[in-house]
């Protein structure tokens, strides 16, 4: 068992993930300290691209703690929840007069990390 310092988490990590940073940060904050079902209950409802992507990095999570850490699905909440720029592809589009702009895709990495909840 751990210490009352330690507490046990269970993280899944989704790297570069075609979305930008940005948009996916507007999801990840509806979640941040939730318990794992109103968490499920909110991307469920949240009508943005961001949302499936995050509920399957926190099914991820949720799956990790139970299945490596033996920790109890109803037990857990989401203990921190962020979104960090991944690589960016570069591309260009032609423009006038011969010119060309370059375009910026951006990916992300998208970290979910739960822990059960204090007895009592």
């Amino acid at each position: 068992m751990p210490t009352d310092t330690e507490v046990r988490t269970a993280r899944a990590v989704a790297r570069g993930v075609r979305i930008s940073p940005r948009k996916a940060r507007l999801v990840i904050d509806l979640i941040r300290g939730k318990d794992v079902g109103t968490a499920l209950a909110i991307l469920r409802q949240t009508p943005k691209k961001a949302a499936p992507i995050i509920e399957k990095v926190l099914r991820s999570a949720i799956a990790n703690a139970e299945n490596n850490h033996d920790m109890r699905p109803d037990a857990l909440y989401v203990r921190a929840c962020y979104v960090d720029e991944g690589p960016t592809l570069k591309r260009y589009r032609p423009r006038a007069m011969g010119r060309a702009a370059q375009i910026l895709k951006r990916t992300s990495h998208i970290t979910v990390i739960v822990a059960e909840k204090e007895e009592g």
